[in-house]
């Protein structure tokens, strides 16, 4: 609260050093931010990070995963199946729908600046539109202040399209074994 409080005043204290000065005397507020910001972030520390309650979490996570994959078979097929479970456990916490189509992705890539996916033809027809238009493109994700998306900055997601690959592959079992249950129920009952 101290750094907070002491950042205010120091701000004020810029603001009326400016509103003093001439205009062509006025200081370059981005780099004086970035300044600050280099300073504040110089004084962090690796033992602030170990005591971050989300970084232990994190890393315990790291380490139970660690622990599942040391403890599998070397067969190739059982691990892709390990792995194919665990993106089923994470899938419900992904989101596989394009922020610019809203439809689910068949084609994820992901921004290689903010770290962002979208349907790879829906950004690339919307990086070329602009283009033409000689205009640069902004991240359609909401909240993203990344203003320059480039189709050079953009990978294909493979994780993310073996996840959405999943859940269909889940969902389609899902429904066959409905299918067959409710085919069953009718025989069983008519």
């Amino acid at each position: 609260m101290c750094k907070v409080s002491a950042t205010t005043g120091k701000s004020r204290r810029i603001r009326m050093e400016i509103k003093r000065e001439k205009p062509e005397n006025i200081p370059d507020l981005k780099h004086l931010v970035h300044e600050k910001f280099t300073a504040l972030e110089s004084k962090n520390t690796d033992s602030d990070l170990q005591k971050n309650e989300k970084y232990i979490y994190f890393k315990d996570q790291l380490k139970e995963m660690r622990k599942q994959f040391c403890h599998q078979s070397d067969n190739d097929n059982e691990a892709i199946e390990q792995i194919d479970e665990d993106i089923a456990v994470t899938q419900s916490q992904m989101n596989f729908i394009c922020p610019i189509t809203q439809v689910e992705m068949k084609r994820p890539v992901r921004n290689k600046v903010c770290g962002h996916t979208y349907e790879e033809d829906a950004i690339i027809k919307i990086i070329q539109t602009r283009k033409q238009q000689k205009k640069k493109v902004r991240c359609p994700k909401i909240g993203c202040s990344h203003a320059d998306v480039k189709e050079s900055d953009l990978v294909p997601d493979e994780a993310l399209k073996r996840a959405i690959d999943s859940q269909n592959k889940q969902s389609w079992s899902t429904l066959e074994k409905s299918a067959g249950y409710a085919a069953a129920t009718e025989k069983i009952c008519c």
